[in-house]
């Protein structure tokens, strides 16, 4: 069974920076694509970021574009989402999640684009 776990997430000051963590087990991720989505109040949960965790490719929303950075480490499993220049409207929970091999190699950007999913962590930004 496929586990996700989020870490990181805390209050910082517009222009600040926070790491997420995502610890994954249960498999080998190879081949696996790895997203970050997030959530404000009130919102539909939208896609931040995501990785292919054997290939390394990568694709970003707009909003994000510059400011945040998706890796991975096998050696962790774990995969991070490293957020510079934080705005008030990037807070959000935030949350990983994995789509298996066999639904292909592309990243998606939509949520039924993904198989499994950790319990998400707040990040709050304020002004």
């Amino acid at each position: 069974q496929v586990q996700l776990v989020e870490s990181g997430g805390g209050l910082v000051q517009a222009g600040g920076s926070l790491r997420l963590s995502c610890a994954a087990s249960g498999r080998t991720f190879s081949g696996y694509v790895m997203g970050w989505f997030r959530q404000a109040p009130g919102k539909e949960r939208e896609f931040v970021t995501g990785i292919n965790w054997g290939i390394s490719t990568t694709r970003y929303a707009d909003s994000v574009k510059g400011r945040f950075t998706i890796s991975r480490d096998n050696a962790k499993n774990t995969v991070y989402l490293q957020m510079n220049s934080l705005k008030p409207e990037d807070t959000a929970v935030y949350y990983c999640a994995a789509r298996a091999p066999g639904r292909g190699p592309f990243i998606s950007i939509t949520t039924v684009g993904y198989d499994y999913w950790g319990q998400g962590t707040q990040v709050t930004v304020s002004s």
